[in-house]
């Protein structure tokens, strides 16, 4: 009987375990030296080469508005954010790049795809315009 229960406690320990480590990971930690990256560019220039960029590699999950409702949205797991809301707006311009170059999960690194750090920098500016 007393193996039964600590059986039963181990197995609810664990499951709180991995419940809270799914909530930890979930976090995308951006590391400081990208948080305080200040952005090269002027987001008044070139914006329409970072939504042609934008277009071409993020559309497709991100959506047009950057709701994350694009095509290939259902096919991914986790959340694509919502650009426009507060919360992804309130990021800094360096956790957005950092973000976007090197992703996690179902989010492709983007070094190989766009290796001129200025064209994600111009994405960045672009992803901007869709805060509502």
């Amino acid at each position: 009987m007393k193996n039964i229960k600590n059986l039963i406690l181990a197995g609810i320990f664990s499951f709180i375990l991995f419940s809270f480590g799914m909530i930890i990971q979930d976090e995308w930690v951006v590391p400081e030296k990208y948080e305080n990256m200040k952005n090269p560019t002027d987001p008044k220039e070139d914006l329409s080469i970072g939504k042609s960029l934008y277009s071409k590699h993020c559309q497709s999950c991100h959506g047009k508005e950057g709701y994350g409702d694009g095509k290939k949205a259902k096919e991914v797991e986790g959340e694509l954010g919502d650009f426009s809301s507060e919360e992804y707006q309130a990021q800094s311009d360096g956790a957005l790049f950092y973000k976007s170059t090197f992703g996690r999960d179902d989010m492709p690194e983007y070094t190989k795809k766009m290796p001129d750090d200025e064209d994600r920098w111009l994405i960045v500016n672009y992803m901007r315009t869709l805060a509502e």
